[in-house]
């Protein structure tokens, strides 16, 4: 009885767990996503660029001022970039000793650590930009021990049978943060300033830390609040493979490993789509839309509702299908996979031609949100299947990866935007200018 009711979704200290861990990623991911929203009000767009770090002061509605800096796009994608430019060094050595000493003090330090460095953000951004890129990459090394350790308490508390919903719920909580940070942000740099966008959620990020170390524990057999039963339950539904981590790693068998250079592969596929959406979307919306603060940040704040729904949706379905026998579990990794990997990617080629249409433009980045989410169930969970004892150091090793993504696409963007803006001011003046002869 007591496994039937866990299947059907009853274990609620699995759902507990995963709660948790979603407001721990939704703290991380409103820091790696409100520098995103706070960028447009931070760049003095009506100034030539001159100096790197030249600022100004904008007003606000309140009628108080904040900075505003002369950052040419190639600087404004450097910064974007930073968070992951120190991150090639983390997770590797986070995911190991997070399997081997546990993941709680892990993750908790990394949590505690991003959200400080976030209140000094403006004060790094009035120092200069090397301190910012400086404080940037720090963080995001504290980042990475959070998202690298997290995997590592799944091992011990997620059966086979509910792993991909458990996952995905706690996955979805990206989304949610995006979803905020995006949602707020913009009527936050509009009426109090854009500093405030990193007091607000710097000051999260420390709060969930006074929730995660007290609540969250490494394993079942510690945990003083869960019964005897659900203990029974989650020792037997893992007892069948070997998740005991080990000092010892099997590098070689590692190397030769198809599939994990397939996942591998995919990893840093869907995360330079993920990296260049998380940083670009409101800049694309202010800028082509040709929005405001606020309108900017909500418009671009839609897409990631839609993923954080379609996030625990798709974990739902694919339980759902394993469960219940329709298709094996390598299939539907695979389907799920393919699915978010190719439409997503379609929908956002298809830009170009709608970007005359607001509403057409907002139907597409939703619908790739929606399509991109399925791979939580896919790929990005794949390797606690093929691995579940090394689950640590293989997340560390897929963030590698995603973070190399993450440190190329915002600047490999960054120069394209700067390369193609002088023509499309050109072309803007060119219409601007038909439009007044035609007028007279």
């Amino acid at each position: 009885m007591l496994s039937q009711l866990t299947v059907l979704g009853f274990n609620t200290s699995e759902r507990r767990g995963a709660w948790e861990e979603q407001l721990c990623n939704f703290s991380i991911y409103t820091q790696q996503m409100n520098l995103s929203i706070a960028i447009t009000a931070m760049v003095n767009s009506t100034v030539a660029p001159s100096q790197p770090n030249a600022s100004t002061e904008m007003p606000l509605t309140n009628s108080t001022r904040v900075p505003a800096y002369d950052w040419s796009p190639e600087i404004q994608g450097i910064i974007l970039s930073s968070l992951n430019y120190g991150s090639f060094v983390a997770p590797i050595p986070t995911g190991y000793m997070a399997g081997i000493f546990g993941a709680k003090s892990v993750v908790g330090t990394g949590l505690l650590a991003s959200s400080v460095l976030t209140l000094f953000i403006p004060l790094a951004a009035d120092a200069g930009v090397a301190l910012l890129i400086v404080l940037r990459v720090i963080q995001g090394i504290a980042q990475v021990m959070v998202s690298t350790g997290q995997y590592s308490i799944w091992v011990k508390w997620a059966p086979p049978l509910e792993r991909s919903q458990l996952t995905s719920m706690a996955g979805s909580g990206s989304m949610l943060g995006t979803f905020i940070v995006l949602l707020t942000g913009g009527l936050i740099c509009q009426n109090i300033g854009w500093p405030y966008v990193f007091y607000i959620f710097g000051g999260i990020g420390c709060a969930c830390c006074l929730l995660w170390f007290p609540l969250v524990y490494n394993d079942p057999g510690n945990h003083p609040f869960i019964s005897a039963g659900e203990k029974r339950y989650i020792a037997c539904s893992l007892a069948q493979q070997d998740c005991s981590p080990g000092w010892t790693l099997p590098l070689k068998a590692m190397i030769l490993s198809l599939p994990l250079w397939a996942i591998v592969v995919s990893y840093f596929c869907e995360y330079w789509l993920f990296y260049t959406i998380m940083s670009y979307t409101p800049t694309y919306i202010s800028s082509v839309l040709q929005t405001n603060l606020r309108d900017s940040g909500i418009l671009s704040a839609l897409p990631f509702v839609v993923g954080c729904v379609c996030i625990i949706l798709s974990g739902l379905l694919a339980d759902f299908l394993l469960s219940r026998r329709v298709l094996r579990l390598v299939t539907i990794r695979k389907l799920f996979t393919a699915i978010g990997v190719v439409f997503s990617s379609g929908v956002l080629v298809a830009l170009h031609w709608v970007r005359s249409s607001h509403g057409t433009t907002m139907v597409f980045l939703a619908l790739s949100s929606a399509f991109s989410s399925l791979c939580e169930a896919g790929v990005l969970v794949n390797f606690l299947d093929i691995a579940p004892r090394y689950a640590g150091f293989l997340k560390g090793l897929m963030q590698i990866f995603a973070h190399i993504a993450g440190a190329i696409s915002p600047t490999v963007a960054g120069v394209l935007i700067n390369q193609v803006r002088p023509n499309v001011l050109m072309n803007v003046h060119k219409r601007n200018s038909q439009r007044l002869c035609h007028s007279h």
